[in-house]
Order: structure tokens, then sequence, then C-alpha cells
């Protein structure tokens, strides 16, 4: 029995070393106190209604970047570290393809739009 025990306590930490590393407790909190931060300020401001469009647009979007850098670093772990490498890659993969379907869908229906309204 002592032997199964080892073998399966062995087998427990090798999984953990060999695995992604997790983050703190601390580190989770923060990430959390960040998420909430950068979800009320563009609540508050939609609800308060005391910017202008522009103003609150911009803000919302800067809010939203910024909880995606948070929910990359603070969850998911990201940084510079070489063994992040592939996850980084395929995030700026991810990005690039995604920026091309919103600029492409946004320049398609906008020219839709002009060459539909041509006689009208």
């Amino acid at each position: 029995m002592a032997s199964i025990n080892e073998n399966q306590s062995q087998g427990h930490e090798s999984h953990h070393a060999g695995g992604a590393a997790h983050g703190s407790v601390k580190e989770y909190v923060t990430g959390l106190i960040l998420s909430v931060i950068l979800t009320a300020i563009p609540f508050g401001i939609v609800m308060s209604g005391s910017a202008g469009e522009v103003l609150s647009i911009s803000l919302i979007l800067l809010c939203a970047v910024g909880q995606i850098f948070v929910q990359l670093i603070y969850f998911l772990h990201m940084n510079t570290s070489s063994e992040q490498m592939w996850n980084n890659i395929s995030g700026i993969l991810a990005f690039i393809l995604v920026a091309i379907l919103i600029v492409g869908s946004i320049w398609i229906m906008q020219h839709l739009n002009h060459n539909m309204l041509m006689g009208h």
C-alpha cells in the first residue's frame, strides 16, 4: 500500500511540476478588483449620462481594452516568457483575424450602403 500511495503522490507532483503555473490568491484578487473597477467605470458613465457621446464611447473602449489585458495577465497568466510564446502568437493571430473581420464587415456595409442609396 505504501508504494501505491508514493507512486500516486509522485505522479500528482510531477503533473503539477510540468503543467502551467497557477497564480496566487493575491493575483486572482487583484485581477478581480481591477475587473470590477473596469466594469463599473463604463456602467457609471452610461448610467449617469454626464459625459458626451464621443467621450463615453472612448472611455468604454479604453476600459474594454484594459479589461482584456487584465484577463490575459491575471487569469490566463500570459506573459513574455519563452514558455508562453505559442500562446502569445495564437493570441496575436486571433486579434488580427478579428480585426480583419470587423474592419472588413464595416467596410463592406459602408460601401453597400453608399451604392444602394445612390439613386435616392
